[in-house]
């Protein structure tokens, strides 16, 4: 079976599915290059409100295919660098995508997978599923912006902990730890994702696409600059058709209808 990167719509939420499932959906470069694709198709899409990412099968993602990894030490090393480049192309293209992106996660979330796990907005995990970082385990450092991404979820401790020694961390903890959104039973993850997406589909894009700039900016921005970057949010918001349906649609105490 070929390893590949589905796509299909749940009303307005498209689906990505890892689908590598003989490799518990280990990840590779035309998946990398597929993925930004998808994402810049969706973002000038109005008929897609929001992203799900998940993977076939039992499992979220494994990671790196390890056969690959070891046939490229064979090659120069440019071969490697343009693949690492493609999945953090990936990355920040989920970054700076528009719209919410959630990870619905079943069974193993280890390396890669971890990583772009983390590169999504909210994460919806199976309570067996098992998270880890273990590039260590192989010799290996991280990539696909996972030292960025814990060190912003986690405390440094835990963080260094989790890629230093490659141990494993359950959805539980996870939760805990404020870096997953919520535990779903075994097998419902991508069912809750959707569930979660459609009412995150029934908001106002351009707020949710405000409120995921300005949350990404935050942690480097001074305060004087995310003030001044939330002031002109919330003008061009308030200014913006969906404010005027939302505010008279809450005290008319109805649904309101964005566009």
């Amino acid at each position: 079976m070929t390893a590949s990167l589905k796509s299909h719509s749940h009303g307005q939420t498209m689906v990505l599915t890892i689908s590598n499932p003989e490799h518990r959906n280990a990840l590779g470069p035309d998946m990398y290059a597929a993925g930004v694709e998808a994402l810049n198709a969706a973002e000038s899409s109005p008929e897609v409100r929001s992203v799900v990412i998940t993977g076939e099968g039992a499992h979220f993602c494994a990671g790196g295919n390890l056969q690959r990894l070891l046939g490229n030490r064979q090659l120069p090393p440019e071969v490697q660098a343009q693949s690492v480049e493609g999945l953090g192309n990936w990355i920040e293209t989920i970054h700076t995508f528009s719209k919410p992106v959630v990870a619905a996660v079943e069974g193993a979330c280890a390396g890669a997978g971890f990583s772009l796990a983390l590169a999504c907005d909210l994460i919806v995990a199976a309570q067996n599923s098992v998270f880890a970082m273990s590039y260590s385990s192989v010799g290996l450092s991280p990539d696909g912006g996972a030292t960025w991404s814990l060190v912003r979820a986690v405390p440094r401790a835990t963080a260094m902990q989790l890629l230093l020694a490659g141990e494993r961390i359950s959805a539980e903890r996870l939760l805990q730890l404020g870096v997953i959104t919520q535990v779903s039973d075994a097998g419902n993850a991508l069912a809750d994702a959707l569930a979660l997406c459609e009412r995150l589909n029934a908001r106002a894009p351009n707020a949710l696409a405000s409120i995921k700039e300005l949350t990404n900016d935050a942690s480097s921005a001074p305060l004087h600059v995310q003030l001044d970057a939330e002031r002109d949010h919330f003008v061009r918001n308030l200014h913006h058709a969906n404010a005027g349906e939302g505010i008279a649609a809450f005290l008319e105490k109805r649904p309101a209808n964005y566009r």
